[in-house]
């Protein structure tokens, strides 16, 4: 078995699309996880024009490269969170900047759409992020009682449902990157998270080891409690910086400073340990692609997307089929 090596655009959306096919393809990949934004995929023109979708496929095929899912990150944020300051107003059309309804509504229309862009380009899958109503209240104070948590995950069930019935029409699956600032960001949440919408088989996860390692959560954990619903794969590295003097929380300090608690890092050079990743996708039965979600502010990316590849490649194995002893019995 060998799962398709993939690369996710969201990081390169400053590169035109088919400049990126032709980067992407020279670094090794096999296909893309293309991000709906840049010119790399217009969702709203995808769900309504099948010329246009298949004139991204023709350039596709014209680099040798597949798409096995397609991500609408951006929009999803926008679906349960807030909306309350301005960090999100890039995400949605200029004309909703400063009004909260005025993005979700764009937002839950985007992702609606993007189902049908994924059944448009013939792929199954569509990766993002849900937002959360309460995720600002992750420290208990001002105090946080039991009924403002079931509100929170009672509203994302009421808004996602329709989008859900959305993905079911088209056959398509929506898989959430568990995340912190996301409805589920640990094994608890994603477990309650399920049960919220009635364990619809349209909603699964994008597993994503990153985001749980700097947490001190077990990857492998996550992938043994949910392996009928791992329906993407993110390779993606991180590591823990703590010194005695930071923590995990990061300290309002960006990306690529070393007084972080934790960074991400290019696949293969952080802390997670990919090997038994790798044997606990093989024991759920998973053959999708491993795509590569490149962020290290430590290493230049176009270094850093190759090099990915080639550990990508390196990493991933086939199960066994018989016991390695079993020639003694014969």
């Amino acid at each position: 078995m060998s799962r398709p090596v993939t690369i996710f655009t969201g990081q390169w959306a400053d590169v035109p699309f088919e400049q990126l096919c032709e980067k992407i393809k020279s670094f090794g990949y096999d296909g893309l996880e293309i991000a709906c934004w840049g010119d790399h995929l217009d969702v709203e023109k995808a769900a309504n024009d099948q010329a246009y979708c298949d004139d991204k496929k023709r350039i596709l095929e014209r680099h040798g490269l597949g798409i096995w899912a397609i991500s609408n990150h951006l929009a999803g944020q926008l679906i349960c969170d807030p909306n309350f300051d301005s960090r999100s107003d890039a995400f949605a059309p200029a004309h909703c900047a400063g009004n909260a309804e005025a993005k979700r509504a764009w937002a839950i229309q985007s992702m609606k759409n993007a189902a049908k862009a994924a059944k448009n380009l013939g792929v199954d899958v569509v990766n993002g992020f849900t937002g959360s109503p309460i995720w600002h209240m992750l420290y208990s104070f001002p105090p946080v009682s039991d009924a403002m948590i079931d509100d929170g995950f009672k509203f994302f069930a009421d808004t996602f449902n329709p989008i859900l019935d959305e993905f079911a029409k088209n056959g398509v699956k929506f898989a959430l990157e568990v995340h912190p600032t996301e409805i589920a960001f640990d094994i608890h949440t994603a477990r309650r998270t399920l049960d919220a919408i009635g364990n619809r088989p349209e909603f699964g996860f994008n597993f994503d080891p990153s985001h749980l390692l700097w947490q001190m959560i077990d990857p492998v954990k996550f992938i043994e409690e949910f392996p009928d619903r791992i329906y993407h794969c993110h390779i993606k590295d991180a590591a823990l910086q703590l010194d005695g003097k930071n923590g995990i929380l990061a300290s309002h300090l960006n990306f690529g400073q070393p007084k972080r608690g934790w960074d991400f890092r290019s696949p293969g050079h952080g802390q997670v340990n990919f090997e038994e990743i790798i044997r606990a996708l093989n024991r759920i039965g998973y053959i999708g692609p491993l795509s590569i979600e490149w962020e290290d502010c430590g290493m230049e990316r176009e270094y850093g997307a190759r090099d990915a590849c080639a550990f990508t490649r390196k990493i991933d194995f086939s199960p066994s089929n018989l016991q390695f002893d079993a020639a003694f019995d014969s």
